[in-house]
């Protein structure tokens, strides 16, 4: 899997249809959300497309995410948001300035305000579940 430092630096290069596809590509590669999860339980609020995300703990205390998205760009910002957290101890989670992570992807810029404002829900999400482990 490719670290978030890495595509940050590929990023940096691409114009903005590259930048799109980038994000799309990452979408793709996901892993597969199972439909029987996609739930009103797991749905996040907030995001114009339909984002899911379930959080499972494995048994080395480490968060793992699974999450899934009807639109595709989003699938991308998601991946994005899941190379910084990604089977993390929930402390570390909860030490990881996320939206700083992001912030060189600039994707305020890249899309339309309606396709980023369920991302900090999202976030906000992932932090709570991080809490809730951090015991």
């Amino acid at each position: 899997m490719t670290s978030l430092s890495d595509l940050t630096d590929e990023y940096e290069f691409l114009d903005a249809d590259d930048r799109y596809r980038l994000l799309i590509d990452l979408g793709k590669a996901l892993e597969p959300m199972p439909d029987a999860l996609k739930t009103d339980a797991t749905l996040v609020r907030g995001c114009s497309a339909a984002v899911w995300v379930y959080p499972t703990v494995r048994d080395d205390g480490t968060l793992h995410f699974l999450a899934d998205s009807n639109a595709a760009i989003t699938k991308g910002i998601i991946a994005l948001v899941l190379l910084t957290v990604q089977d993390r101890a929930p402390g570390e989670i909860l030490a990881t300035d996320i939206e700083g992570a992001l912030a060189p992807f600039d994707l305020r810029n890249q899309l339309s305000s309606n396709r980023t404002q369920g991302i900090p829900n999202m976030i906000a999400l992932i932090r709570a579940t991080a809490e809730r482990y951090a015991g």
